[in-house]
């Protein structure tokens, strides 16, 4: 399976998630619930998650290396400062959240079962390599960092 890794691009697999929420949305009917607010409360989750992207991308730029996760090789440095405080992947964290709102948009029990799909997807073929990667870039500071942060919240 490492034929998969790094091959996706994570904005393209989180297109097909997305686009398989909607499709078993609309195969599965009785499946959908209703929750009062879920619009706004889905928004909200949306706007988090797109806040947390923007914050990682800007990270990135402020300590001057790559956001591209096709392009590993450019990486220059270790960033741990800001929202990566609290997060190895905010970037992804952000991803995660804005299905978590459109699946609750779609207010649909099937959209639900794709997250953890999809996070389990991202870990062992996206995060898994990049933190190969940046463990025999960086060493003992990767190391370190890892032992501070968690990979995901």
């Amino acid at each position: 399976m490492k034929s998969l890794e790094l091959k996706v691009p994570p904005v393209a697999q989180v297109i097909v998630t997305a686009a398989a929420m909607y499709g078993v949305s609309k195969v599965a009917p009785a499946l959908k619930f209703s929750l009062s607010g879920s619009t706004a409360l889905a928004i909200g989750l949306g706007v988090i998650g797109l806040g947390s992207g923007i914050m990682g991308v800007a990270q990135f730029k402020k300590a001057q290396t790559t956001p591209n996760p096709q392009a590993l090789e450019k990486v220059s440095s270790l960033v741990t400062e800001g929202i990566y405080r609290y997060s190895r992947n905010p970037m992804y964290v952000g991803l995660v959240l804005v299905l978590l709102g459109w699946a609750l948009y779609l207010s649909h029990l099937l959209a639900f079962v794709l997250l953890p799909v999809f996070m389990l997807y991202m870990t062992r073929f996206q995060i898994e390599p990049e933190e190969r990667m940046m463990e025999q870039k960086f060493g003992k500071a990767y190391q370190s960092y890892l032992s501070r942060v968690r990979r995901w919240i």
